[in-house]
């Protein structure tokens, strides 16, 4: 596989976006002293669910359409966040999957979006090299300026900063990054935007060829935010472990579309039944003890493009998500 595109120019009007529309949608922008722009989502200021959308357009490199509907498919919850990705192993591999891990002295964070990108060069933990993934994805973007997203509820140290700036091979004055805390709204778009991800994620750890998707889309209920980071991060969690739909346009034999769609939902995983923030509880709060299978759509297609056939698997859980929501 090889891309021309450059996800972080893609992303440049994004961004700008929210640098000139700030007072509109409730963001607050600074500057730090190394010249970095920090754009605060949800820290300071309210943000919002606008916020939230265009942002997800950041996480997914330019390459992805975000849109918030409302939607029939749960019982309660209507306002549903939609995504689409005509490029999907680059939008959600490539850029939007948060794997880039970030810490100084007691701050940590994982940094997602199309800085990953020029970067190149995170370990995502037990989990497969990031820096490996890129190579598989033969992969590696070149641009003036960057972005990075950030999930936290504080601004990140200088010292991270300048780590990422260096890594990207840019200096601060051309990087931004958007601070996103989960208990905000446009925390809570974000990542349960996310929901396409987890499926091409998945998908990948699957070892389904990632040259064989096509196309996607995925939808998500958006869930009400909550104060508490571990609640908040749950019903995100959940959002997708228990609504989340996802339809994948994949080539090759009717048998590996079908094992792929089987395999995909969260239902599959051992830990699947409870909220997420029980699990997480649970496990000491240790994300590696958590099954990795988990991590993914409650419904899949998956439909083969040079046979016309498609299958299905998973389900909604309109009880999980309803505990989960605090209903």
């Amino acid at each position: 596989m090889q891309y021309s595109a450059s996800v972080n120019k893609l992303t440049q009007p994004l961004v700008q976006e929210l640098v000139d529309n700030a007072d509109k949608l409730r963001l607050g922008i600074s500057k730090l002293d190394n010249g970095c722009t920090v754009i605060d989502a949800g820290i300071d200021v309210p943000g919002g669910l606008e916020a939230g959308r265009i942002i997800t357009e950041i996480c997914m490199g330019g390459m992805g359409t975000v849109s918030i509907s409302q939607s029939a498919y749960t019982d309660n919850w209507p306002l549903t966040v939609n995504v689409h990705a005509s490029n999907p192993v680059l939008a959600c591999l490539g850029s939007q999957y948060a794997g880039w891990s970030l810490s100084h002295e007691k701050y940590y964070a994982l940094g997602s979006g199309p800085a990953r990108a020029m970067a190149n060069k995170e370990k995502d933990g037990k989990t497969i090299p990031v820096e490996a993934l890129y190579q598989e994805l033969d992969y590696q973007d070149s641009a003036d300026s960057v972005a990075l997203v950030i999930e936290n509820d504080k601004i990140p140290p200088i010292e991270i900063v300048d780590k990422v700036a260096k890594a990207c091979a840019v200096s601060a004055d051309k990087l931004t990054i958007i601070v996103t805390p989960t208990s905000s709204l446009a925390g809570c778009v974000q990542v349960v935007g996310r929901v396409l991800e987890v499926a091409m994620h998945k998908a990948h750890e699957l070892h389904f060829p990632l040259e064989n998707i096509v196309d996607g889309s995925g939808s998500a209920p958006i869930c009400p935010p909550h104060p508490d980071f571990v609640k908040a991060m749950g019903r995100t969690n959940d959002a997708i472990l228990f609504a989340g739909q996802v339809q994948l346009y994949v080539k090759g034999s009717d048998e590996e579309a079908e094992k792929l769609a089987t395999a995909l939902p969260s239902s599959t995983s051992k830990d699947y039944g409870k909220p997420f923030a029980e699990i997480f509880k649970a496990c000491n709060y240790d994300f590696f003890k958590i099954d990795g299978m988990l991590f993914s759509p409650a419904s899949v297609i998956v439909s083969n493009v040079e046979t016309g056939n498609s299958y299905r698997a998973g389900k909604l859980d309109n009880a999980l998500l309803d505990q989960s929501f605090g209903l």
